[in-house]
């Protein structure tokens, strides 16, 4: 769980950014973290998990769209400020009602006027947050004869979150914990996971709680991309280096210095490439495509994979030396089917983050359909979903539930799986009946959870394929 407060300034004006910046600079309550253009808050919103966002006014060029406004919309539960010059005090007022902020101030902001008006608005906030709550509690009491099932499910958004990662589960604890780790070190770090577990994510976060955090960050897909290309994407190119080369082209490692790039389906670069980045990681030099001279960026590389990179080395197919520089921390992410405790989190946020995109109220998700959704395998992971819930929140009845008849077709086969074993000690039975009787529930309850894949089931059980078969034909056990 984070501890401090991020506070989202947007200003290009010096005297502001200095003001914020000795005002809550040095302290652990808070990490603030600066735009200059109004695009660069916006796209730092679907980064950052933001508590405050203060807007300069003088960057506002539409009343009605911008920053704030779009905030409002997107990420209603940060607290908005606009900051204004005095001789523009009408705009200011105007530009304030329209986006519902939560105050407005004139320049100059003293230091001490800057702590005061974020520490309380953040205290407001919290307030607002715990009001909403307590609210979504009172309506699912007073709905407990229709929806009780709903009883069993946590509404109290008592998840952990790192930025824009969401979870309960003691699997992403761990991982978010030492990415944490990670952040506070200039190593590189290699991320692994399946498509959709939120690779990106992680990487961002890592990010943005670094030292670099006001520095760029820019993301590159090497998927299937021809060395030249590659090359001129990443370390630049000059005019007339190849064909269609019309112009300079800085290069990303170049435009992200003192900054992070992240480097995503890195196992599909080629052998040659591989040269290039192990010599960039090493010395730090950037060589554009046509270029006689060396120049050198600050950057860390944050590299991920949906494959193994320890088994393409091991096959020869990916450098030893380049997978040792790489993973200076190595973080893997647990496919959503491993962590089915993160579902019921994931989709009340999921909930509360698309319902004011569509204009929908939603109090939450029944448990049927939260069941369900526990019991899919989920092949595109959390991409998947969001998706889903997207699709749902869609549909949904204003002010009401998502239920199980909201879910799409491909749950109409789900069954969902009991958590809850029946008792297997019945009066009168002997020790080896009552053994057995556990068994027989442990080894059915394995099979389901794994959808009935033997040999993943045998692996948990720690038994061979044949010794699962076995208790299957002892047990007359099936899949229906």
């Amino acid at each position: 769980m984070q501890t401090e407060h991020t506070v989202l300034l947007v200003s290009d004006d010096s005297k502001l950014v200095a003001a914020a910046t000795k005002a809550l600079s040095g302290d652990p309550d808070y990490r603030l973290i600066i735009c200059a253009r109004e695009a660069e808050a916006l796209s730092r919103f679907d980064d950052v998990h933001a508590h405050l966002v203060i807007s300069d006014c003088d960057l506002i060029e539409n009343p009605n769209d911008n920053v704030l406004t779009g905030a409002r919309i997107t990420h209603p539960h940060a607290a908005r400020i606009l900051i204004g010059s005095a001789n523009e005090k009408k705009r200011v007022a105007d530009i304030a009602e329209r986006a519902a902020v939560y105050l407005y101030a004139l320049k100059p902001i003293p230091i001490d006027l800057m702590r005061l008006i974020t520490k309380r608005s953040l205290e407001l906030t919290e307030l607002s947050r715990r009001h909403r709550l307590v609210s979504r509690e009172i309506k699912i009491s007073m709905d407990d004869g229709i929806f009780e099932e709903a009883k069993t499910l946590s509404v109290k958004g008592g998840w952990s979150q790192f930025e824009r990662l969401v979870y309960v589960s003691a699997k992403m604890d761990d991982l978010c914990r030492e990415a944490k780790q990670a952040a506070k070190t200039e190593l590189p770090v290699l991320i692994e996971g399946e498509t959709g577990t939120g690779k990106e994510l992680l990487a961002r976060a890592i990010h943005y709680n670094s030292t670099r955090m006001n520095s760029p960050m820019h993301v590159q897909n090497c998927g299937g991309m021809p060395d030249e290309t590659l090359h001129s994407e990443l370390f630049g190119h000059k005019r007339g280096a190849f064909a269609g080369a019309v112009a300079n082209r800085l290069g990303l490692f170049r435009a992200a210095d003192g900054g992070t790039v992240f480097l995503d389906e890195i196992s599909d670069v080629s052998q040659s490439f591989q040269v290039s980045l192990l010599r960039f990681l090493q010395e730090g030099e950037v060589k554009p495509l046509g270029s006689d001279r060396v120049e050198h960026a600050d950057v860390r590389i944050i590299a991920a994979s949906n494959k193994p990179l320890r088994e393409l080395v091991e096959r020869g197919e990916f450098r030893r030396d380049l997978y040792y520089l790489l993973r200076g921390f190595e973080l893997s992410i647990p496919a959503l089917r491993e962590r089915p405790d993160d579902i019921p989190a994931l989709a009340q946020f999921f909930i509360e983050k698309h319902a004011g995109v569509v204009g929908r109220r939603v109090v939450g998700v029944t448990q049927d359909a939260i069941a369900k959704l526990e019991a899919y395998h989920f092949p595109g992971n959390v991409r998947e979903l969001e998706s889903e819930i997207r699709r749902m929140v869609a549909l949904a009845e204003q002010g009401g539930y998502i239920s199980a008849r909201h879910l799409s077709s491909v749950f109409d086969e789900v069954r969902p799986i009991s958590n809850e074993l029946p008792a297997f000690a019945k009066p009168g039975q002997n020790l080896k009946a009552m053994v057995e009787a556990l068994e027989k529930q442990v080894v059915q309850a394995t099979l389901q959870r794994h959808h009935w894949n033997q040999s993943k089931a045998a692996q948990e059980l720690g038994l061979s394929r044949v010794g699962l078969a076995n208790k299957i034909k002892r047990y007359a056990l099936n899949g229906s």
